[in-house]
């Protein structure tokens, strides 16, 4: 009894991950020292937020492209900078979601154009 109650349990558990809101969007990982920014656009912008927040705890970049000015300028000359949330919708694909996401970064490039980007 006790293990049909562990596998309900689990089961509810997937269930409730597999139906909370999903939430991408756009962000920059902007260095301070020269104002140049990496724009990215990801599914998951808290686990986003999170990376670049264990990066720079720990000072191992987590984005090639910063890697010669993360080690000129050090971790804490960079900042996480979000642009723009977007939840996906129960009816998309991860895919479709992703495009969206690419379109909107796009939007945010274009915004930015004045900017110096990796």
């Amino acid at each position: 009894m006790e293990e049909n109650m562990d596998k309900d349990t689990r089961k509810k558990l997937i269930s409730s991950y597999k139906e909370r809101p999903v939430t991408g969007g756009v962000f920059a990982i902007v260095n301070d020292a020269t104002g140049r920014m990496l724009l990215l656009a990801e599914r998951d912008i808290a686990g986003s937020k999170n990376k670049f927040q264990f990066a720079q705890s720990t000072n191992l970049c987590a984005y090639g492209k910063l890697g010669e000015d993360w080690r000129k300028y050090g971790p804490g000359a960079f900042r996480f900078q979000l642009l723009e949330e977007l939840e996906k919708k129960p009816e998309q694909t991860s895919e479709e979601f992703m495009e969206d996401l690419q379109v909107l970064a796009e939007l945010w490039r274009e915004k930015l154009a004045d900017h110096d980007f990796y």
